[in-house]
């Protein structure tokens, strides 16, 4: 196992990594497939038609997350690196009127979305709860190809086939190539203390076994200017978010009554969860207008990494660009022990894999640039997990709006106050990280269907839609 930084940290388009950057991701994937994949192509027959089936938790909520718009995008041709949001409705306009995709490099094939793309909320599929069935027909409708493809959380996709290894392995084995192969946090803690590293340089070692030290920072510095600019974004615009919640915007609003208080010197003891809220819930309202956003580690929690980051930069003297570096290095590796022992997926665990496993990730990140010692630092991702541990994911309508958006915000305020509670420790401590990620996994396969993003319980019924 070797996830970068760059794995957990992806700059795409929201609102949803598992519901809309995964199945882009699947989509583009299948139309390589098509055109470069090593599968049995009958003479003089070629592909004339693409259909698409999504099952699961993307057929009960795929409308709301912009699941059906990323299948679309994706058959064109687009990542969700490529392509610009602002371009996107008249793309999906223009195929819906000529009921044909053009992608680069293609012939072009004919996909008329309200016939060839079904939600399917019958028959999931075996795998995972987020599942898809890509096909690809002749002029006369028999099928050449089909591939399944299941969204597993944060943008990452795997094929059929790949699932079946990764279960079979039980855990993805660790990669020995890197020269701190750490698995779980006690291998970490431990690699640390004989290595007198931080846990952002043991980080940035294996990191380096990938790539130079300038593409690593260039590429750090890119995730951070990624987040700023939706921050900024966030706080820029006004209005009502897409999806018929009719939610307003609010992170405007309140960051215009922040900053008056600022200039007026007036004192706010609520100072520091306000501004930690406003930027989480700038972030996170981008995301559900489906603007470009950083998958930290995933979309409906991609506020609170970015909102934490954001207060230390504005309220810490001592803050510096070196410090991100280190910031967004130590949270992923926090992030990829949840991810390798339990998961980030709100389809897979309900939101205490995704927003909770953001809070860790930002506490860890904050006690690290604050000068915390490795203990501190993964006393500080567990105290933040740990209060998150049973939280359900249930989008009102199915979209990443209700409760998420205002989630994020809670989620950055406990980053903040895990990294002081634990800086003001040794770092010795009763519950480990290991016990609260595992503790984590066995909650999320404990969990009722309902509640893990497919908008069939808790507040997704409870709460009357206008």
């Amino acid at each position: 196992m070797f996830l970068s930084v760059f794995d957990l940290f992806k700059i795409g388009i929201g609102p949803s990594s598992s519901h809309t950057m995964g199945p882009m991701v699947a989509a583009e994937r299948f139309l390589r497939e098509v055109a470069e994949g090593d599968w049995p192509r009958p003479a003089g027959v070629e592909v004339k038609r693409l259909s698409v089936s999504l099952h699961g938790s993307l057929a009960f909520t795929g409308v709301g997350h912009a699941t059906d718009r990323a299948v679309i995008l994706g058959l064109q041709g687009f990542t969700p690196i490529t392509v610009d949001p602002d371009q996107a409705d008249a793309v999906l306009e223009g195929i819906r009127t000529a009921k044909r995709l053009s992608p680069p490099g293609h012939l072009g094939y004919d996909f008329d979305p309200v016939s060839d793309l079904i939600f399917d909320r019958k028959n999931p599929l075996p795998g995972h709860a987020n599942g898809m069935s890509f096909n690809a027909l002749d002029s006369d409708g028999r099928l050449l190809l089909r591939r399944i493809y299941y969204s597993v959380g944060g943008g990452f996709v795997v094929s059929e086939e790949e699932l079946q290894t990764l279960k079979a392995e039980q855990k993805p084995a660790v990669d020995r190539n890197v020269p701190y192969p750490f698995a779980n946090a006690r291998e970490m803690l431990e690699m640390a203390a004989a290595s007198g590293l931080s846990i952002a340089e043991m980080k940035r070692a294996n990191e380096l076994t990938y790539r130079s030290e300038e593409e690593l920072n260039a590429g750090l510095d890119a995730i951070w200017e990624a987040m700023r600019g939706c921050i900024e974004r966030g706080l820029a615009k006004e209005g009502i978010m897409p999806g018929g919640l009719k939610v307003r915007r609010r992170a405007r609003g309140l960051h215009e009554k922040l900053e008056e208080e600022w200039r007026q010197n007036r004192p706010n003891p609520l100072a520091a969860n306000d501004w930690l809220s406003v930027y989480a819930m700038a972030v996170n309202e981008e995301n559900a207008a489906g603007g470009k956003v950083v998958t930290a580690p995933t979309n409906g929690a991609a506020g609170v990494v970015p909102a934490v980051m954001r207060y230390w930069l504005r309220f810490h003297p001592d803050a510096d660009t070196a410090g991100i570096r280190d910031f967004l290095l130590t949270a992923a590796a926090v992030g990829g022990l949840i991810k390798h022992n339990a998961s980030i997926s709100g389809a897979e665990v309900g939101c205490q894999g995704e927003v909770g496993s953001a809070s860790a990730m930002a506490a860890a990140g904050l006690a690290a640039v604050m000068g915390g010692t490795p203990e501190q630092v993964e006393n500080a991702a567990e105290i933040a997990l740990e209060h998150h541990l049973g939280m359900t994911c249930d989008p009102v309508a199915g979209l990443v709006q209700v409760p998420c958006i205002e989630r994020n915000a809670l989620g950055a305020v406990k980053a903040v106050t895990a990294a002081s509670l634990a800086l003001k420790g040794d770092g010795k401590h009763f519950v480990s990280l290991d016990a609260a990620v595992e503790t984590m996994r066995q909650t999320g396969l404990d969990m009722n269907e309902r509640y893990k993003e497919t908008s069939l319980g808790g507040l997704a019924v409870n709460v009357v839609e206008c």
